[in-house]
């Protein structure tokens, strides 16, 4: 049976993997972004999961440990719908789609290594885990709010084809 620490340690290193992958996942959604405020915002995401990636290895060295990946089986499936919906040319909403997914993804497992780093007493990897969860929940909000946008736009698009269909019709 695991203990706590170690169970930490695993789930630290799966954490740790899913942030490299999504570094090299990030630009590739930069690019099949047409909406400009999404395309920052991955811009701006890509910036922060490198900050991620650097605070996971100090919280490794908090626990007298040194920095290791375990792949992350999840962020692989999650990643590989994004590809998909990309390769599809899906578009802004199912991009966002995705990326929310992954958002709560790490909001899981930060908010688990946030908890578990209190329990075991420490407390500077705590701060560290509570740092990032909080980041990936502001990232979280940002997408919906720029989902509501795209969602809106493109109602108001078809809304004015439907229109252009009932004039020509006319």
């Amino acid at each position: 049976m695991n203990t706590l620490r170690e169970t930490f340690l695993e789930e630290l290193a799966d954490i740790y993997d899913a942030e490299k992958q999504l570094i090299k996942a990030l630009p590739k959604m930069v690019k099949a972004a047409e909406n400009d405020q999404l395309r920052e915002g991955f811009e701006e995401h890509l910036q922060q999961t490198e900050e991620h990636v650097r605070r996971v290895e100090q919280v490794f060295e908090r626990f007298g440990e040194k920095a290791k990946a375990k792949r992350c089986k999840a962020m692989v499936g999650l990643l590989e719908e994004g590809q998909e919906l990309i390769r599809e040319k899906a578009g802004d909403a199912a991009l966002i789609c995705a990326a929310q997914k992954v958002e709560h993804y790490e909001i899981a497992a930060y908010g688990s290594l946030k908890s578990w780093a209190e329990f075991l007493d420490e407390n500077e990897a705590a701060e560290l885990l509570d740092e990032t969860l909080e980041e990936e929940k502001e990232t979280d909000q940002k997408l919906t709010e720029v989902a509501e946008d795209v969602v809106n736009e493109a109602g108001n698009q078809e809304e004015g084809q439907e229109e252009n269909q009932k004039r020509k019709a006319a």
